[in-house]
């Protein structure tokens, strides 16, 4: 399964690539300053290629933009998995990522802004037996990703991001084991570097400006 996953990221992640690299060439330049933005935004987010199904959350976001070509996203998820209707898996997300533009971006109005992007996360997760909300197990841990993704810029202040993503767990992974009726949460052993697909969109406004050349 875990080698599906790779695959099907690997493939995703490709196709993204070309697609952002058509769209980021032959636009015109800005003199809408680069570098030392704060910006807001809301965003959701779907879960895929997880053990525990498909789930979609919710949470906020800010970046601080430090040039041209590096920008930083500060990042906090809730995701909710409906686990063969028997379980509830609970996912949280507080985290960072470094964004880096490979190509000579400038702000509106180059509409598309294509990125790659990596970072770390803390995360919890929590397992709850529906019909038996005493039965339930959760654990803290960290985790890693990186992906690809791009900005539309909609206006030199407001854009809409679309990014997708691989987030690897470093912590041993919460498995709910059914049979009939009967549910156990167990905490696996030597299942780290699991993880989920994350295929986010966001809505982000530029607040202010921090600082100046």
């Amino acid at each position: 399964m875990f080698m599906n996953t790779k695959s099907g990221f690997i493939t995703i992640i490709l196709a993204c690539l070309v697609i952002t690299t058509g769209y980021s060439q032959g636009t015109s330049k800005s003199n809408f300053p680069s570098s030392g933005w704060l910006s807001f935004g809301m965003r959701s987010t779907l879960s895929t290629f997880d053990e525990d199904g498909t789930g979609l959350g919710f949470g906020g976001q800010f970046r601080i933009k430090l040039s041209s070509r590096v920008n930083t996203d500060w990042f906090g998820d809730y995701i909710s998995i409906n686990v063969s209707d028997k379980v509830r898996s609970e996912y949280y997300h507080i985290g960072w990522s470094v964004v880096y533009y490979p190509f000579e971006q400038y702000q509106y109005p180059r509409l598309f802004q294509p990125y790659v992007l990596a970072g770390h996360c803390f995360d919890y997760n929590k397992k709850t037996e529906l019909a038996n909300t005493a039965n339930f197990k959760d654990r803290w841990g960290s985790a890693v990703q990186a992906g690809i993704g791009t900005h539309l810029n909609l206006s030199e202040k407001f854009d809409i991001s679309f990014t997708c993503q691989y987030m690897f767990h470093l912590t041993n992974e919460l498995d709910a084991e059914i049979n009939g009726n009967n549910v156990s949460i167990v905490e696996q052993s030597d299942n780290t570097l699991q993880g989920h697909l994350l295929s986010t969109i966001s809505f982000n406004y530029k607040l202010c400006r921090l600082w100046k050349k």
